[in-house]
């Protein structure tokens, strides 16, 4: 056999890309699409706003209309500091319309960071909630060459002050509503610039492009069952990960988005039951926030809500809880560099007859690859050779494929260490069980390793989640003359809820292996992100006091 790799065969004589067979990716094109078929279907809800599909297309139209009035173009970043309302929704639509890229502001970060942002990335807009009023002029005031703002004045907000020379509805109002946009040239253009949490040092800047978040978006549809019928709650933050893509996997289908300004219990309960939602996302901490949320919070409601998770390993308690209160959990696993999930724990009918705890042990792994997402393996960093599919042996997930980052801004050292060998390198450590689903067991950082025996702290949170007393728990290394190093526990109790050190160290030793169990545990509240993950680095400062 020939092979003509590289080289035009006879199914390429003559027949070649034109405008009739090839476009670009974009998923823009899923709100054109979408407003074509259902210019009358509810598009979007946010308290007493409602907006067709026509309505939600003319306004990104607008958007990207008003946007090249002011000269903004091919490349040029629009930064957005709002929460999940419409016009973070529309911004995910507007700039790429004319080639502009989005920077979803994370809204938690204090003005060093947004300022350092707004900098690294050369924004020439920043489009702002009043919420968000005093750490924004805090910010814009250090730099040297701030942008113009643009004010968004949501009137389900009260409060905060206005920075810019007009209000995002008069800014629409700038823009054509029957703007002619155009897809882009190459659909391997960036269309967003998303920065990671930035836990240590700098936060780096996730450039990811159409191609990739049209396939990702496509990978939710299918991963999640999302239909026409689909109506999605936003508690998970559309910042992160674009909203792990449903912003676009959404829109594509033709569902409703639900908006959320602040994720509380009790709304959340609300708009499930009077909005019908199906759908939903959200880290662990949101799902614990449910299931520890005041009866008199709760509703009541006829539909199974699927509830897509992610960002650490939910405990098999936590899972077992939600499917009690009528949600079925689906955990996901990824990245910002990966757009989000890039693995699901895919489910297996026969699972179903289990008993509930082994359902939940099931559903607690990180899983299999997404259909839109070419390879997922666990190599030895060291060999890059696959781990043996055991449960035991540990490596670190690496993947590669179309939904990849294109790489991180102005720093080629840290794109060229994150792509080494071929895949992308996510530091996560994990094991690959007899079927081929893998479990993360901890950050490569985050293994605690005593007298020689590597600990996982993500096993010994998860039975500390167990405990009844326990509202969430971190576990990290504390440097220990005999063994090396020990588990040290920090846990925040219930409300109103009372236990000891002992207390909580026995439960633990009653358990599992005593070696695993943490020798030290100390009570009070732990410190996050601002995406809400657990500060680990932060606790490891606090071991070295004690």
């Amino acid at each position: 056999m020939n092979d003509t790799t590289g080289e035009a065969g006879v199914f390429d004589a003559g027949l070649e890309r034109r405008e009739a067979n090839f476009a670009p990716l974009t998923p823009v094109t899923f709100l054109a699409r979408s407003a074509d078929v259902y210019p009358d279907k509810l598009a979007v809800v946010h308290g007493d706003m409602r907006l067709t599909y026509g309505e939600l297309y003319a306004r990104c139209r607008r958007f990207a209309s008003a946007l090249r009035r002011r000269g903004i173009g091919q490349d040029d970043v629009v930064a957005v500091m709002s929460p999940n309302i419409p016009a973070l929704l529309e911004a995910h639509y507007g700039p790429a319309m004319i080639g502009a890229v989005l920077n979803p502001l994370n809204i938690r970060l204090d003005a060093g960071a947004i300022a350092f942002i707004l900098e690294h990335g050369g924004a020439k807009l920043l489009i702002t909630d009043r919420e968000f009023s005093d750490t924004i002029k805090e910010a814009l005031s250090r730099m040297d060459s701030p942008p113009p703002v643009i004010d968004i004045d949501d009137p389900m907000h009260e409060g905060g002050e206005l920075l810019g020379e007009t209000d995002y509805e008069s800014f629409l109002l700038e823009g054509d509503p029957a703007f002619a946009w155009q897809r882009p040239e190459d659909e391997w253009r960036a269309i967003s610039l998303n920065y990671t949490s930035g836990t240590t040092g700098n936060p780096k800047g996730v450039v990811v492009h159409h191609r990739g978040a049209y396939l990702n978006a496509l990978g939710q549809i299918l991963v999640h069952g999302l239909t026409r019928q689909s109506v999605y709650l936003w508690t998970l933050p559309m910042f992160h990960c674009n909203g792990w893509t449903y912003t676009w996997g959404v829109t594509a289908i033709g569902g409703t988005h639900v908006c959320l300004r602040r994720v509380d219990p009790g709304l959340i309960f609300d708009l499930i039951a009077d909005e019908g939602v199906t759908h939903m996302c959200g880290a662990p901490i949101v799902l614990n926030m449910m299931i520890n949320a005041p009866s008199q919070l709760r509703r009541s409601f006829p539909q199974t809500v699927d509830a897509g998770t992610g960002g650490a390993a939910p405990p098999a308690a936590v899972i077992e809880a939600m499917e009690g209160m009528g949600f079925h959990v689906t955990h996901l696993y990824g990245t910002t560099e990966a757009y989000g999930p890039a693995t699901v724990c895919a489910w297996h009918d026969e699972w179903d007859a289990l008993p509930m705890a082994e359902r939940a042990r099931k559903s607690a792994r990180q899983g299999v690859r997404y259909p839109t997402l070419e390879e997922v393996m666990v190599l030895d960093p060291t060999t890059m050779q696959p781990v043996p599919p055991d449960g035991e042996t540990m490596g670190e997930i690496m993947y590669r494929g179309n939904t990849v980052m294109k790489g991180y801004l102005k720093n080629p050292t840290a794109t060229e260490a994150a792509f080494a060998g071929g895949w992308y390198h996510s530091g996560d450590l994990a094991v690959v069980h007899p079927d081929g689903y893998i479990e993360v067991r901890d950050r490569s950082k985050d293994i605690i390793i005593s007298g020689g025996e590597n600990i996982s702290s993500i096993e010994v949170e998860g039975m500390l989640y167990k405990h009844p007393k326990v509202l969430e728990a971190a576990v990290v290394a504390r440097p220990d003359e005999k063994w090396g190093e020990t588990p040290c526990a920090f846990v925040t109790l219930k409300e109103g809820e009372e236990a000891t050190s002992e207390e909580i160290i026995g439960f633990c030793r009653d358990n599992m292996a005593h070696y695993k169990c943490p020798k030290t545990v100390l009570f009070g509240p732990l410190p996050k992100t601002s995406t809400g993950k657990i500060q680990k680095y932060e606790l490891r400062e606090r071991v070295k006091e004690i």
